[in-house]
C-alpha cells in the first residue's frame, strides 16, 4: 500500500515516538502491510514474532532488513532446544506406553469409575502440555484436563492425587536432554526456555495474532519491556482459541490503544454483518468497507468455500457435495474426523477408544445414553446422530474422497480452519444455530430468544468475515431476527 491511511499513520507516528502499543486490527485491515511501514523507517533492530512459521516464513519477505523475522519456537530452539535434538522428532507412541515408562500398570478408582492405566496415562500427558502452555512455574492440579463423566469436584480431586506423581515424574524425564522415555516436543523446549527468564535482544518487539497467544509466549514477551519497545497487533474479535490454552492479551496489555478499521477484503454490506457481530463479542472496534468493492450478502448455489461450527458440520457438508457429485476439499484434512470415525467404529465393536473425547466409553450404547441424557454430553449429539444416519464405513470411505484444495470445487472448513484464509464466496454451514429461548416469556405471550455467547460471537464474526466478493449467510441468517443482532 503506497498511501498510508489515516490509521495506519497515526500508528506510526506512535511507534516512532517510542510507544508500547496495542494496535487492534480487524479483518482485512492489512495489519503485516502496516508493522512493515513501522519497521521501514528506523534503523533500530527489530524482531517480529508470528504464530507460525509459514508466516514468519511470509513475513520475512516484507520486512525491511533491520526486522528479523521468527517464532517464539525457533529462538527458544536457538536458546536452548538445540540440546534436546536427539530427543526431538523421536517415534510416536500411544499414551499407554509413555504411562507405562512412568509406571502406571494399574487402573484407579475414582467415584464410581475405574480409570484405566491407558487412559490414566493419557490424561499425564495431557497434564503436561497444558502446563507448558501456561506461564506457570511448576505443574499443579490446574493443569489436570477435565474429563468426561468425571464432572464432580470430589472425583476430580481423587484424579489430581492419582495423576500430580507421575506428572512430576514425566516432566523430570522430559528435561533430560539426552535420553528419556516421553517423546520430546516443540511445545516442552519453549518451556523449558520460558522457565530461563531469557531476554530477547532487539530494540523493538513486534508480536503478530496476538489475540491467540499462549501465556507461556505472553510471559515471555512482557519481560522485555524494560529494554525493548512493544508492540501488539491482532484482533480481539477473533480470539477463538481459548479451549487450547491460548488467551487474549491484548486487552490487558499496558500500552497505547490504536486500531486499523478499514477494510481491504470486502465492501460496506459485509462490513455492516460484521459489526452486528463485532458489537455482540464487545469488541472495541468497528469495520469500515471498502466503498470501490462491491460485496453482496445473497444465496449461494456453488460456494468457493463452506464454514461450518464444527467437525460434525464440516464432515455432514463433505458429504452432501461428494454425494452431488463435487470435487471437495476439507481444510487442514481429514485426519480429525478419520480418527473420530475410527473410534466410533471401535465402540460399535464393543472395544474401546484411545480418542480424547471418548476415552471413558466402553460401548457406542453408552456413549449414544450419554449423549441423550447427560447435560455434560450434549455437544456429542451431533456426532452420534451423524455415526447412526451413516455408519463409520461410511464415513471413512468419505474422508479418502477428499482432494486437494487447487483441485476442488467446494472448500469445506471450519471457522477454526477458516482463520486467516479468504475465498471470492462463501456459505455459513447451518450447524450455527441461535442460542436457546430464554425462561421468559414477551408481553405477547412469545418466547425470548436467549443471549448470544460472546465466543460464540466472536466465531461468527471470523466466519463472516472470510468472503470477498458475495457471502450466503445460510445458518447465521437467524441473526436478523434475534434482539441483539441489531444494535445501534
Amino acid at each position: 500500500m503506497l498511501t498510508p491511511t489515516d490509521e495506519q499513520a497515526h500508528a506510526a507516528d506512535r511507534f516512532h515516538a517510542g510507544d508500547h502499543m496495542a494496535l487492534q486490527a480487524g479483518a482485512g485491515t492489512g495489519k503485516t502491510t502496516t508493522l512493515a511501514l513501522l519497521a521501514a523507517r528506523t534503523q533500530r533492530r527489530g524482531r517480529y514474532l508470528a504464530f507460525n512459521k509459514a508466516i514468519a516464513v511470509d513475513a520475512a519477505t516484507r520486512f525491511p532488513a533491520n526486522v528479523t523475522c521468527r517464532t517464539a519456537h525457533s529462538l527458544a530452539y536457538a536458546a536452548v532446544g538445540h540440546r534436546y535434538q536427539t530427543r526431538l522428532g523421536g517415534p510416536r507412541q500411544p499414551s499407554w506406553k509413555a504411562g507405562t515408562a512412568l509406571g502406571i500398570t494399574k487402573p484407579v478408582r475414582v467415584g464410581d469409575s475405574d480409570v484405566s492405566a491407558r487412559v490414566l496415562s493419557h490424561i499425564v500427558l495431557k497434564t503436561i502440555s497444558r502446563f507448558c502452555h501456561s506461564a506457570d512455574t511448576a505443574i499443579s492440579g490446574r493443569h489436570i484436563p477435565r474429563i468426561r463423566g468425571l464432572e464432580r469436584r470430589s472425583e476430580f480431586e481423587q484424579l489430581a492425587d492419582a495423576v500430580m506423581p507421575f506428572a512430576l515424574k514425566a516432566w523430570t524425564d522430559l528435561q533430560n536432554p539426552e535420553q528419556g522415555s516421553i517423546r520430546f516436543e516443540h511445545d516442552h523446549y519453549l518451556k523449558v526456555w520460558a522457565l530461563t527468564e531469557p531476554r530477547i535482544e532487539a530494540d523493538f518487539l513486534l508480536l503478530d495474532e496476538a489475540q491467540d497467544t499462549n501465556p507461556v509466549v505472553e510471559q515471555v514477551f512482557n519481560a522485555q519491556r524494560g529494554h525493548a519497545q512493544l508492540v501488539m497487533v491482532g484482533d480481539s474479535a477473533q480470539a477463538i482459541y481459548g479451549w487450547r490454552g491460548a488467551t487474549d492479551v491484548m486487552t490487558r496489555f499496558d500500552g497505547t490503544p490504536l486500531a486499523l478499521t478499514q477494510s481491504f477484503r470486502f465492501g460496506p454490506h459485509l462490513a455492516r454483518e460484521a459489526n452486528r457481530w463485532l458489537a455482540l463479542a464487545g469488541a472495541p472496534i468497528r469495520l469500515q468497507g471498502t466503498e470501490t468493492i462491491p460485496t453482496r450478502l445473497d444465496t449461494v448455489e456453488t460456494p468457493d468455500a463452506v464454514l461450518c461450527r464444527t467437525n460434525i458440520g464440516a464432515m455432514t457438508q463433505v458429504l452432501a457435495h461428494l454425494q452431488a457429485g463435487s470435487r471437495v476439499a476439507l481444510t487442514g484434512g481429514g485426519d480429525s474426523l478419520r480418527s473420530l470415525a475410527l473410534a466410533a467404529r471401535d465402540l460399535k465393536n464393543g472395544r474401546p477408544t484411545s480418542h480424547p473425547e471418548l476415552l471413558l466409553f466402553s460401548s457406542w450404547g453408552e456413549l449414544q445414553d450419554y449423549a441423550a441424557y447427560d447435560p455434560a454430553g450434549a455437544d456429542l449429539q451431533p456426532f452420534v446422530d451423524l455415526i447412526d444416519t451413516h455408519t463409520p464405513d461410511a464415513l471413512l470411505v468419505a474422508v479418502s474422497q477428499l482432494v486437494d484444495e487447487q483441485h476442488a470445487k467446494v472448500t469445506v472448513s471450519t471457522a477454526h480452519k477458516a482463520k486467516g484464509r479468504e475465498w471470492p464466496t462463501v456459505q455459513i454451514g447451518n450447524d450455527f444455530k441461535p442460542p436457546k429461548d430464554a425462561e421468559e416469556s414477551d408481553a405477547q405471550g412469545r418466547p425470548v430468544p436467549g443471549p448470544i455467547d460472546d465466543a460464540e460471537a466472536r466465531l461468527a464474526y471470523v466466519a463472516v468475515t472470510r468472503a470477498r466478493s458475495c457471502l450466503d449467510l445460510g445458518g447465521l441468517a437467524w441473526i436478523h431476527d434475534h434482539p441483539g443482532g441489531n444494535p445501534v
